[in-house]
């Protein structure tokens, strides 16, 4: 995996252990296990992150970060993978995550209307919760699990790749010198 590529992009513990909101939190962020960069640590944030990302629930940073120190894997990239739900994204994934509950339920899936508002939301709710809920679990759980399992193979056949081109490099070199 690019770790260079990661550690351009992810804060660094100290700048955010001065942040004025997250001095509270600055023994907790000062863990230097949070901030590894490894496959293993790497796979396992991806994972949380994904997972987190899923269920429809406030908080969703928070959780993973209280799941990131747990399994003490990388704190920023689990918490930032919390994102994928934005909210542009998120009626679309919470649309589709309740089309996989009502399907593993077997209820037939309600269509939305033209304009969803406050009193079609309250009117449907218990009949829409049952299935979102199950379709969000299962949901996060698939793509927790696929996310791991990709971060783990693109780490190894990078890493196989990288012993490749050094071991042609030493070819090379020893080429030349003889």
């Amino acid at each position: 995996m690019p770790r260079r590529l990661l550690q351009r992009y992810l804060p660094r513990p100290d700048t955010l252990k001065q942040h004025r909101s997250l001095r509270f939190m600055a023994h907790l962020i000062a863990d230097p296990a949070l901030w590894v960069l490894s496959r293993r640590s790497v796979a396992n944030a991806f994972a949380i992150g994904l997972f987190s990302a899923l269920l429809p629930i406030p908080f969703q940073m928070v959780i993973a970060a209280f799941a990131a120190r747990a399994v003490r894997c990388n704190l920023p990239l689990s918490v930032a993978l919390v994102w994928i739900t934005n909210p542009l994204t998120m009626p679309i994934i919470y649309y589709a995550n309740y089309c996989v509950g009502a399907w593993l339920l077997q209820t037939h899936a309600l269509h939305a209307p033209d304009q969803i508002t406050i009193e079609w939301l309250r009117a449907q709710i218990m009949e829409i919760l049952p299935s979102l809920i199950l379709g969000s679990l299962v949901s996060a759980i698939a793509l927790a699990l696929c996310g791991y399992l990709v971060i783990r193979l693109l780490w190894r056949w990078q890493v196989s790749r990288s012993w490749r081109a050094r071991a042609r490099r030493r070819r090379a070199r020893n080429e030349c010198a003889n």
